[in-house]
């Protein structure tokens, strides 16, 4: 069995609070983006992953090899399988590459197997392995809240493209977090996004992007502002980091912009890749 991965973006991103367990309060619109790893999994002796990037973990630090774990301790499932990761999305990114990789296994195991069980179970599963996974395992826009579990998606169907660009260095997520200054941090208005998106009013997207960890991410990686700056000049709407970093995200509805900013970003060396908001991915 054979699904695609996808990505995400957080168009509006607040930081509420930081709670006494450690943990952040987050309030957030989350899309799904047309931009994917391929996980292939069978049925096996034993529980095995490859993949196409020889600096990631084929070990229980892989988060498809932990959401397997998960999956099979919380069902009672004693199958093993054989996993196949072809990885194109970006570590360190803000794009949710290894939670949307667990998800999509978990979801698989859960046809695999022909699990009698709700969303709601399967939800849990995924918060097991991390806390963006909930999300990629419905992978609809959607406002999101709490620590990732508080998940309410809504119809929407964006008319604009988005441009991906990612410096070399990647961001800390913890770092970020443990960076945060609550006397100076940003909260932006995550219902007006919302809003927006369900209205198809573009100007009202631009206005409401925000991105609490921004600033941090910025002041980390040096690198994030010159993008952000790049994309700018270039003529951009929008232009916000995703998530803590590094991939910064452009809006426009001009895909000649979309061209030419592509071509010119890539020979700075930096990652790029033209994409576009899904209205579902490839959630349950």
């Amino acid at each position: 069995m054979k699904e695609r991965c996808y990505a995400k973006i957080n168009l509006c991103l607040d930081v509420v609070r930081r709670r006494e367990d450690g943990y952040h309060d987050l309030k957030m619109v989350m899309v799904p983006i047309d931009f994917y790893d391929v996980l292939e999994m069978v049925p096996a002796k034993e529980t095995t992953i490859s993949l196409n990037r020889y600096y990631l973990p084929v070990n229980d630090k892989n988060t498809v090899i932990k959401a397997i774990h998960v999956m099979q301790e919380h069902f009672g499932i004693t199958q093993q399988y054989a996993c196949v990761l072809q990885k194109h999305i970006p570590t360190q990114a803000g794009l949710a590459g290894g939670s949307a990789d667990a998800a999509a296994a978990i979801r698989m195991i859960a046809r695999m197997e022909h699990l009698s069980t709700t969303r709601e179970e399967l939800i849990e599963c995924a918060r097991e392995v991390g806390a963006d996974v909930p999300f990629c395992l419905i992978s609809k826009p959607a406002l999101v809240e709490g620590i990732g579990e508080k998940i309410e998606p809504f119809p929407c169907h964006p008319d604009f493209g988005v441009l991906l660009v990612k410096p070399k260095r990647g961001v800390s997520t913890k770092t970020a977090f443990e960076k945060l200054d609550f006397n100076t941090i940003v909260h932006p208005d995550v219902e007006a996004m919302k809003k927006a998106l369900e209205e198809n009013d573009y100007d009202g997207v631009i206005a409401s992007l925000g991105n609490s960890l921004e600033e941090v991410s910025l002041n980390l990686v040096k690198e994030i502002r010159e993008v952000k700056e790049a994309m700018v000049d270039l003529g951009f709407d929008g232009v916000l980091m995703s998530g803590s970093g590094s991939t910064v995200f452009g809006i426009t509805k001009s895909p000649r912009l979309l061209r030419d900013a592509s071509e010119t970003l890539r020979a700075d060396n930096w990652f790029v890749r033209t994409t576009r908001i899904l209205s579902s991915g490839a959630g349950v």
